[in-house]
C-alpha cells in the first residue's frame, strides 16, 4: 500500500507520460527540439555561475562528446567554424558554429548534430532522447566536479518527494491502555500547526470510532493526496466517555521525512541527539526535539549531537540547527564567481541549552551540511568535535529546473569554516581522534586530564590553511587521524570529556 501511495505521488510530480513502462528500445524519432531546449537552458545556466570560468562552446563540446560515449564510432569537431559530425569513414554532418556567447545557439547546434548522430547510429537509437540527454551532461560534468550532475525527471521527482516527503498529516497513532492515542507529531505539519499533541486521546478518525486494533491501519491511511482533509476527534482522557470531543480537520500536506531523533542518554546529565541528514524540515525538527530534551526534569548538563554518517543536504538547515545552539558568532562563509554565491552566515538567535556542554560525534561519512555545522560549533568554542576526519565536501551547489522536468546541479561556491579554513578536501580535524585506536584515545584522555590537547598543534596547522590548498598538504594533515567509520570508542571519549570540566575545557581548545 505505501509503495503505491509512493509511486502514485511521483507521478503526480512528473510530466505526462513519464510514469509510463519505458519501452527496451527506443522506436521513436529523436526529439531534437526537447533536446535542444534543455540543453540551451543548462548552457545559458551553467556559465555565468560555474565556479571555474568554461566558455559555451567547449562545453558543447564536451557534452556532445557523449555521442561518442554511446558510440565509439562518432567524433563531433570544432573545425574551420563549423561543428562536424563524423561517422567511421564519412562526415555525416557540418553546422554553422554560432557566436562564442550565444547559449541558445550552441544548444539548438547541439541538438541537430544529435539528430544527425541518432539516424546514422543503433546504440543512440536504443539509449533514446532522454538517454542521449543525460549522456550529454555525464560527459559536460566529467570536466568538472563530483558533484555538479544532471538529474532526468524521474530522479529529480524521486529526489523532491525524498526533501519535502510524502502528503500526510504529521500525526502518528499507538494503542495505550486500551485506547488510541497520539503518539507523535512531525514538526510544521498539519497536525503540529493544529495543535495535536504527543498522548492526546483520539475518539474518531475521519467518522469513524477509532480502537486499538486498528492502529496500523490507520496510520496507512494517513498518507493521501496533497490537499485533501483528513479529520480527527480528541477527547478529554479524564472523562471516560467521547462526549464533547474536540475536531480537527487537517489538510495533507508534504511531509518532511524525520531527520531528528533522540536517542538513550549517554550517561547521567548527557542527552544524545541524532541528525542523519538536512532536509527542509530539519531545522525545526532540531528545535523541538532539543526543546523536549531540555525540558526533562532534572534537565541534561551536556548534549552530544550525533553527525556520524550523516551525509548533509540543505545548507541553510545547518545554519538554523548551528543558530539554536550558538548565542553569536559566525557559522560559515560561501564564496564563488556569481555575486549572488558569496554569503556570510552568522548566529542570530539563543542557546536553547543555555549553556550546556556539547560534543559533536562525526566520522569519514560526515560530510558537506554536517561537515559546516560541526565547524562551525568547533571554531565558535561552542563544541568539542569527536571522531575521525570528515569526508571533505566544501562545494555548495545551486539548483536549477530545467525543461521536460530535470533538474541541474552546478557548484558554485566554496565554504569557508568561521576561521577562514576550506572544507573542500581538508575536511574537518576532530580535537580529540578515535580512529588511531584506544592507546591513542587513552592517550588524549590522559593528557586532557592534565589541561593538554595532543592534537592542538595539528589542528593549529589545520585551521591556518587558506584556500588553494595542495592534495599533498591536505593528504599529509588528514593522515594524523584518518577518516574511518564511527564507533563505540566516540561513545566513550564523548563520556569522559563531558563528565569532566577540565578535560571538556581543554578539548576545545579555544
Amino acid at each position: 500500500m505505501k509503495r503505491k501511495v509512493i509511486l502514485f505521488l511521483l507521478c503526480l510530480l512528473l510530466p505526462v507520460g513519464l510514469c509510463a513502462r519505458p519501452a527496451e528500445a527506443s522506436t521513436t524519432a529523436f526529439d531534437s527540439a526537447a533536446a535542444a531546449s534543455v540543453w540551451s537552458a543548462a548552457l545559458a545556466y551553467i556559465a555565468p555561475r560555474a565556479l571555474n570560468p568554461v566558455t559555451i562552446p567547449q562545453m558543447t563540446l564536451w557534452g556532445l562528446n557523449g555521442l561518442a560515449a554511446l558510440d565509439p564510432n562518432l567524433n563531433t569537431k570544432l573545425q574551420d567554424g563549423e561543428i562536424r559530425l563524423y561517422g567511421p569513414d564519412r562526415l555525416l554532418l557540418a553546422v554553422p558554429a554560432p557566436a562564442a556567447k550565444d547559449a541558445a545557439g550552441w544548444g539548438q547546434a547541439a541538438g541537430k548534430v544529435a539528430a544527425a548522430a541518432y539516424a546514422a547510429s543503433v546504440p543512440l537509437q536504443q539509449a533514446g532522447t532522454q538517454g542521449i540527454i543525460s549522456n550529454f551532461f555525464d560527459e559536460l560534468f566529467n570536466h568538472f566536479d563530483p558533484y555538479s550532475r544532471y538529474e532526468g525527471p524521474v530522479q529529480a521527482a524521486q529526489d523532491q518527494l525524498m526533501i519535502t516527503g510524502l502528503a500526510g498529516t504529521g500525526v502518528t497513532l499507538t494503542s495505550k491502555e486500551g485506547r488510541v492515542v497520539v503518539a507523535s507529531v512531525a514538526a510544521d505539519s498539519p497536525a503540529a500547526n493544529a495543535g495535536l499533541q504527543p498522548q492526546m486521546v483520539v475518539s474518531t478518525v475521519n467518522g469513524r470510532k477509532a480502537y486499538p486494533g486498528m492502529v496500523e491501519a490507520l496510520n496507512r491511511g494517513m498518507a493521501g493526496l496533497p490537499g485533501t482533509a483528513f479529520s480527527i476527534s480528541i477527547i478529554d482522557p479524564t472523562d471516560g466517555t467521547d462526549s464533547n470531543p474536540q475536531n480537527f480537520t487537517l489538510k495533507r500536506g508534504f511531509i518532511p521525512p524525520e531527520t531528528v531523533f533522540v536517542e538513550p542518554p549517554l550517561g547521567t546529565g548527557i542527552a544524545v541527539l541524532k541528525i542523519d541528514g538536512f532536509n527542509k524540515g530539519t531545522g525545526d525538527q532540531f528545535a523541538q526535539a532539543l526543546a523536549s530534551v531540555m525540558a526533562q526534569t532534572p534537565s541534561p548538563n551536556a548534549l552530544v549531537l550525533d553527525l556520524r554518517g550523516n551525509r548533509g543536504g540543505v545548507l541553510r538547515q545547518a545554519v538554523l540547527v548551528a543558530d539554536t545552539l550558538l548565542q553569536s558568532g559566525p557559522i560559515a562563509e560561501t564564496n564563488g564567481r556569481d555575486p549572488d554565491a558569496d554569503q556570510h552566515f552568522t548566529a542570530e538567535g539563543a542557546d536553547l541549552t543555555e549553556g550546556a556542554k556539547i560534543a559533536v560525534l562525526v566520522d569519514g561519512q560526515t560530510a558537506s551540511a554536517a561537515e559546516i555545522l560541526s565547524a562551525a560549533l568547533a571554531d565558535d568554542g561552542r563544541a568539542v568535535v569527536i571522531g575521525s576526519e570528515t569526508l571533505g565536501k566544501g562545494l555548495v551547489q545551486t539548483v536549477t529546473s530545467l525543461p521536460g522536468g530535470g533538474e541541474l546541479f552546478v557548484t558554485w561556491s566554496r565554504v569557508l569554516a568561521p576561521r577562514g579554513w576550506p572544507l573542500q578536501g581538508l575536511g574537518l580535524m576532530p580535537q580529540v581522534c578515535t580512529s588511531n585506536g584506544p592507546d591513542s584515545l587513552n592517550q588524549q584522555l590522559a593528557a586532557l586530564a592534565k589541561g593538554h590537547n595532543l592534537l592542538a598543534p595539528v589542528l593549529a596547522k589545520a585551521r591556518a590553511m587558506r584556500p588553494p590548498v595542495s592534495i599533498d598538504a591536505m593528504l599529509a594533515l588528514r593522515a594524523n587521524c584518518p577518516a574511518d567509520i564511527g564507533g563505540e570508542l566516540d561513545e566513550q571519549a564523548a563520556a569522559a570529556i563531558l563528565s569532566n570540566d577540565k578535560m571538556y575545557q581543554a578539548a576545545l581548545l579555544h
